[in-house]
C-alpha cells in the first residue's frame, strides 16, 4: 500500500510510491567489469521541499549471499513537474555527475529515465550515458539500468528487485490497526 505523508510537498505526490528504504539483490554484468550478484539499499526521503532525496549503496555478494565489498554508491535529488516529467541530478562514487530526464508513466507507478548530461572526473572510468526504468510492482521496487561507454553501445548492465524495509514504528502502527484478534493464537486458524 502506498502511503502519502501529510508533510509531503504536494508536487511530489506522484512519486510517493518511491518513499522509504528498499533493500534487495540484483545482477551486474557489463563488458570489462566483473559480473556479479549484488545487494542494494536504496532510500528515498523528503523534508517538505519540492524534491526527493535519493541514496543508494550496493555491494558484491558471494555465492552464499554474504557481503564481499562495496560495489557502487550514488546520491541525488528527484523532482517532478505538473506534466509528469521527472528530472534527477545524481552523483556517483566513481566520479560521475549525471542529469537524467524522463517521465512517470500514465496510470502506473513506472519511471523511464535517460541521461541528458554527464560530467566525469579524470579518475572515473569511461561512461557516455544511460537509461533506467523504475517500477513499483506488487509492493516491490524493481529497476533496470542500461549503460554506454565510448567502446560499448547502450546495453543493460544492472537490475535489482527491492523490498520495502518496515521500521519498528511502522510495525507498531500496523499492530494498533489490526483490531481485536483471538487471544489464544489457535482460534485465528480455525
Amino acid at each position: 500500500m502506498i502511503e502519502i505523508p501529510s508533510d509531503l510537498n504536494p508536487d511530489l505526490v506522484p512519486l510517493a510510491f518511491l518513499l522509504g528504504t528498499w533493500e534487495g539483490a540484483g545482477v551486474s554484468d557489463f563488458p570489462g567489469a566483473e559480473k556479479c550478484n549484488f545487494g542494494q539499499s536504496v532510500t528515498f526521503s523528503h523534508d517538505g521541499r519540492d524534491f526527493l532525496e535519493y541514496t543508494s549503496h550496493s555491494w558484491v555478494l558471494d555465492a552464499e549471499g554474504n557481503k564481499v565489498r562495496p560495489l557502487e554508491s550514488e546520491s541525488g535529488y528527484w523532482r517532478i513537474d505538473k506534466d509528469r516529467k521527472v528530472e534527477v541530478v545524481m552523483v556517483r562514487d566513481q566520479g560521475i555527475v549525471e542529469i537524467w530526464y524522463g517521465e512517470l508513466a500514465d496510470q502506473k507507478p513506472q519511471i523511464d529515465l535517460a541521461t541528458d548530461a554527464v560530467a566525469r572526473t579524470a579518475a572515473s572510468g569511461p561512461y557516455a550515458g544511460g537509461k533506467r526504468l523504475y517500477g513499483y510492482v506488487k509492493s516491490d521496487l524493481m529497476w533496470v539500468g542500461e549503460k554506454a561507454t565510448p567502446e560499448v553501445p547502450l546495453r543493460p548492465y544492472m537490475s535489482a528487485h527491492l523490498k520495502k524495509v518496515v521500521t519498528p514504528e511502522e510495525v507498531a502502527d500496523m499492530a494498533r490497526n489490526l483490531g481485536d484478534l483471538p487471544d489464544d493464537g489457535i482460534a485465528f486458524f480455525r
